[in-house]
């Protein structure tokens, strides 16, 4: 898949969960694998907020709502293809130097994740 059919997977992975047909975790489990598009990444970031938030969204219906639109926000951009803002990306680049996807299924993947594991930093896909 492109980048472009990648973001409308997300795009439709985040309303699922908005809608709670799918959990955060089936829903990251489903994300493309080993992607390098960081509005994808910044997606990733937000559902495993959105997760980590639960007690607070069960005591605070304006922070749910928040939370919620937001993600709809993400979703909307995501959905046409677009590019997440700059300002958003940043915020979690911050704080993560990348998103936690799963690798693909194959000896290449296993490697990365491996590398991943023993904090190496892989050089295979760097030209």
């Amino acid at each position: 898949m492109g980048v472009f059919e990648d973001r409308v997977l997300v795009a439709d992975l985040i309303r699922q969960v908005l809608i709670s047909r799918m959990c955060v975790r089936e829903a990251v489990l489903n994300f493309p694998r080993d992607t390098q598009d960081k509005s994808i990444h910044a997606a990733y970031h937000a559902l495993v907020h959105y997760e980590a938030d639960e007690e607070l969204r069960k005591r605070d219906n304006l922070y749910r709502e928040e939370q919620d639109d937001y993600l709809e926000f993400l979703s909307s951009i995501l959905e046409r293809g677009e590019n997440l803002p700059e300002n958003i990306i940043k915020n979690y680049e911050k704080y993560y130097e990348s998103a936690n996807i799963p690798h693909e299924k194959n000896t290449k993947g296993f490697l990365k994740g491996f590398l991943k594991f023993l904090n190496v930093k892989d050089y295979s896909d760097s030209n």
